[in-house]
């Protein structure tokens, strides 16, 4: 057995050993889960490149992914460091072997060392981590935005972000691009929670005129307001249906206008009692 085989058969049965061997293999203060076929381990700050170092030289995984964060209100930032460690091509093996490295860092002081030197592709993700969070990785190189503009104020995947995406146009009832100017009444504009005023935040700060004061609303006089008519059991109009006035009584039958030849009344139907038979008629 080679040197290489000898220590990949050390690295499998290492990450086997987790999450029970947490302690003995990352530190005492580390902890470890696994969940949804990923092993998740959770480390101090002060051991996050030495958890990285551990899981590249110990676990194999020498596989990076990817590197973000989460904000957690009330508890920090969450770094997480999706890594892999996989299998020989050349002969058959096991599967990948993932593992998720994570640490947490308070929002007041939001700074962690740079995993560069443990993963050079860490790099691109920690400028994005950096401008989307605002967490500083102290020895990078050249932690400058990665995706946003040049001026672009705060840090968007922050939970205390402001919701910016209304500043630019004005909700509700702004026109879009095209629309014609009918002249008609405008829609009173509302600012849902969590957009700021455009003349306090965004690229028009202080290039606004004030908002019109809207008019206080006054009550009506009651003697504008017409009566209405409400209906009730007791004075004998509801619950009934409109009646139809009588109609007057047909001519009545005699021997030379017989049953079938009276005219109908309008508005009914002549039904005949006695059989047709001619005026003094015999029935046989």
């Amino acid at each position: 057995m080679t040197a290489s085989e000898s220590a990949e058969v050390t690295a499998a049965e290492s990450y086997d050993r987790l999450p029970d061997a947490v302690t003995e293999i990352f530190g005492e203060d580390a902890t470890a889960e696994q969940a949804y076929d990923l092993l998740t381990v959770d480390v101090p700050p002060a051991s996050w490149t030495a958890a990285l170092e551990t899981a590249r030289d110990g676990l194999g995984c020498t596989y990076f992914d990817w590197l973000s964060a989460v904000d957690e209100p009330g508890t920090g930032f969450r770094v997480c460091a999706h890594l892999a460690a996989l299998p020989d091509r050349s002969a058959p093996g096991p599967t990948v072997r993932r593992l998720l490295v994570r640490t947490t860092v308070p929002h007041e002081a939001a700074v962690l060392p740079s995993a560069i030197g443990v993963y050079a592709g860490a790099g691109w993700h920690e400028r994005e981590t950096h401008e989307m969070f605002g967490i500083a990785f102290d020895g990078h190189p050249h932690l400058v935005p990665l995706l946003l503009p040049e001026g672009f104020e705060g840090h968007p995947l922050r939970k205390d972000f402001v919701l910016a995406a209304r500043v630019a146009k004005a909700w509700p009832g702004a026109k879009e691009p095209g629309e014609s100017e009918h002249g008609g009444p405008k829609r009173r504009t509302m600012l849902p929670p969590g957009v700021p005023d455009p003349n306090e935040w965004g690229p028009l700060k202080g290039q606004l005129p004030p908002a019109p004061a809207r008019p206080a609303r006054t009550a009506r006089p009651a003697g504008d307001r017409p009566a209405r008519r409400t209906r009730s059991a007791s004075d004998g109009s509801a619950g009934q249906r409109p009646v139809a006035p009588p109609t007057p009584p047909g001519p009545a039958p005699t021997a030379d206008a017989p049953w079938h030849n009276v005219p109908p009344t309008p508005g009914t139907t002549a039904t005949p009692d006695t059989p047709d038979t001619p005026a003094g008629g015999d029935t046989e």
